[in-house]
């Protein structure tokens, strides 16, 4: 029997839904189609760890997983929620037909509790543009996922409580938070403050007027004498983020997976601080990805 959801492949700061199909049939074996990665493949085995932990079984039957688009590479392994789902509803062991009205992505671990993922915020916006119910995901990400409205995001804890959902034997209540809300009231709410600085009055008129014209700013002395805490304290004197440039902001760091649990809205400029040693290529982001 063919059982299908949606998962999504992140690529850049934009993410692009993915059908995750299983079908169980004649033969042996267990097959993940679709160009997976490895950690992709792994998911057969915390995927059947999971299923034993709350009394299900794993197919000994031939089980074929197809991730579509096939020529799309996957990545991660946040594909593992998803394809259990599907194993279960394929091989007749859970009853559900709300499989196709989420967006459903989390990693599994071998007890059947979910791990939180990258790049929820992209997959988030992408679920609401194509008209998804509603976004099944860890518990951990469920706030950076509500910062979309429009969307239901529907919290888990366990694969467990992810099947008793979709059966009807759990009432989850969907995750709201008010995104203005937070926005408004984090903003420019900066643990280091360029008022704090004392003394060294030409360089902080330096980087005023830096700031003010949105000049680029080159700090030469030794180590000790203040560049690094300067720099650290010129976003506060930026203007403050818009909405979009928080969105966007946070879009980047939830890709990178550098946002942390129960993040929300990022509501400050980010500062980074590579070390002084870091080559030119290191600094401007890596290689390239052509595509042709």
């Amino acid at each position: 029997m063919l059982a299908k959801t949606f998962g999504s492949a992140v690529h850049g700061v934009d993410a692009r839904t993915i059908t995750v199909e299983v079908n169980v049939g004649q033969g042996t074996r267990f097959w993940i189609t679709g160009l997976p990665d490895s950690a992709v493949k792994e998911s057969e085995h915390r995927v059947e760890s999971a299923l034993k932990t709350f009394g299900y079984y794993m197919p000994r039957q031939k089980t074929v997983v197809n991730l579509a688009p096939a020529d799309l590479r996957k990545e991660g392994s946040s594909y593992d929620l998803p394809i259990a789902l599907c194993v279960l509803k394929s091989s007749g062991q859970i009853n559900t037909d709300n499989l196709e009205q989420y967006v459903i992505m989390g990693e599994l671990s071998l007890d059947g509790t979910l791990r939180p993922i990258k790049g929820v915020l992209p997959i988030a916006i992408q679920a609401r543009k194509e008209g998804f119910k509603g976004f099944i995901l860890p518990k951990d990400n469920a706030r950076e996922a509500a910062i979309v409205n429009s969307l239901e995001v529907i919290p888990v804890s366990t694969l467990k409580e992810a099947i008793d959902f979709l059966e009807g034997a759990l009432s989850i209540k969907p995750l709201v938070i008010d995104t203005r809300e937070i926005f408004t009231a984090e903003l420019n709410n900066y643990s280091a403050d360029f008022k704090d600085v004392q003394g060294q009055e030409n360089i902080k008129r330096a980087m005023e007027i830096a700031a003010a014209g949105g000049h680029n700013v080159i700090m030469i002395g030794p180590p000790g004498a203040g560049k690094t805490m300067l720099a650290k304290r010129i976003a506060s004197i930026l203007p403050p983020l818009t909405l979009q440039e928080a969105l966007e902001t946070t879009k980047i760091h939830s890709v990178a997976g550098r946002l942390g649990r129960d993040a929300s809205l990022m509501t400050t400029r980010p500062f980074r601080s590579p070390h002084h040693t870091i080559s030119d290529v290191a600094l401007v982001g890596g290689g390239c990805q052509l595509h042709w």
